[in-house]
């Protein structure tokens, strides 16, 4: 089978009938096909109840007999083509509805029959099985292939996202590269000692840039955070104080890597550089309960707006695009758990992230 690039699941032929979710999606589907199985063998007002019940026992025993067989097969099924994990997934299915089919005859017969009872022969109707397999025949092969499409679209969907992380996560702006670079330059024979030190900061967030995106600890990403500032600090001088208030947080706290990062960044790009005098950034990060809380908040300089042919949007742009960056990436690792959001009052603009704890 050939290999993807991508760290999308490839092999997730079918989405993840193991969680409660999807459980209760088949079983709602499975009985809206007893319903219509039940309408097709009577008209509507001779409606018959205990055919609806008998329909409804013995497919959403074969629904939810096929989800977990299929559950347990996803090891399997992504090491396999589409076309063998579907004819995989489609076999078990029918596999099941005949073992479930002549079950369903046997305990029928039995029951109605007395057969606990007494002794009485198994009539054994090969047409009704017939029927019960040709029925699952088309409504699984309808219904794997709806989960197969919906799967593909949402693999296609978490590829791209992924593919989008990677491109602005292992972007540095080239602004900052020079300006670290000159500051490096200007250091060599004044002070060798900062200089090898700002170079050591400088690898490291190259190299947190370049890694594979991920949670890691918070410990890390605030130790990123520091080494950031503190070549920043060099260029800016006096003109950038930082306010840390960190709270009592979990050891094995971790959060998405490169989080904390480009806002940051884009809170000295934005708020302090723009401004003569400069200003304080200040980084709140406190845990309460089940949840993560994240505040950075810096100036901005306050001007009038400028006429459209003198504007230039391209530092505004790059400020959506990182918070877009940062809301995207929260979506990917923790679905609609987490939030970011921003704020401007008074001269200050202010990040918020809230997310569920990740360990």
């Amino acid at each position: 089978m050939t290999k993807t690039n991508n760290k999308t699941p490839k092999g997730d032929f079918l989405p993840n009938l193991c969680n409660a979710q999807s459980v209760l999606l088949l079983v709602l589907v499975a009985e809206l096909i007893a319903v219509l199985l039940t309408l097709n063998a009577s008209f509507l007002p001779l409606f018959s109840w205990d055919s609806l019940a008998l329909y409804s026992f013995q497919i959403q025993w074969i629904s939810l007999i096929s989800a977990f067989a299929i559950c347990h097969l996803r090891p399997w099924l992504r090491s396999w083509t589409p076309v063998q994990a579907g004819m995989m997934a489609y076999g078990a299915v029918l596999l099941i509805t005949l073992i479930m089919s002549a079950a369903g005859q046997f305990l029928l017969q039995a029951f109605a029959n007395g057969w606990f009872v007494g002794t009485q022969k198994f009539n054994f109707n090969g047409w009704q099985l017939f029927n019960n397999l040709l029925t699952s025949a088309i409504l699984s092969g309808i219904t794997l292939r709806y989960l197969y499409l919906q799967q593909q679209l949402r693999n296609q969907q978490q590829a791209e996202l992924q593919a989008r992380i990677q491109a602005l996560q292992s972007r540095i702006r080239p602004h900052f590269l020079f300006n670290s670079m000159n500051s490096i330059a200007s250091l060599i024979s004044s002070d060798p000692d900062t200089a090898e030190r700002v170079i050591e900061d400088l690898a490291e967030l190259f190299r947190a840039s370049l890694a594979e995106p991920a949670l890691i600890p918070i410990e890390r990403e605030i130790t990123l955070c520091r080494r950031y500032l503190e070549i920043e600090q060099l260029r800016l001088g006096k003109r950038l104080t930082v306010d840390w208030q960190i709270g009592t947080l979990s050891d094995d706290l971790k959060i998405p890597s490169l989080m904390l990062q480009p806002l940051v960044e884009n809170a000295i790009f934005h708020g302090i550089e723009p401004m003569p005098k400069g200003g304080s950034v200040s980084i709140k990060i406190s845990q309460a309960k089940n949840q993560l809380m994240i505040a950075i908040a810096n100036p901005y300089p306050l001007v009038k707006k400028a006429p459209p042919q003198s504007q230039t949007p391209s530092q505004d742009r790059h400020n959506h695009m990182a918070l877009d960056n940062i809301r995207h990436r929260l979506q990917v690792h923790y679905g609609n758990s987490a939030r970011l959001s921003s704020s401007e009052e008074q001269g200050i603009f202010t990040t918020y992230i809230f997310c569920p704890l990740s360990k």
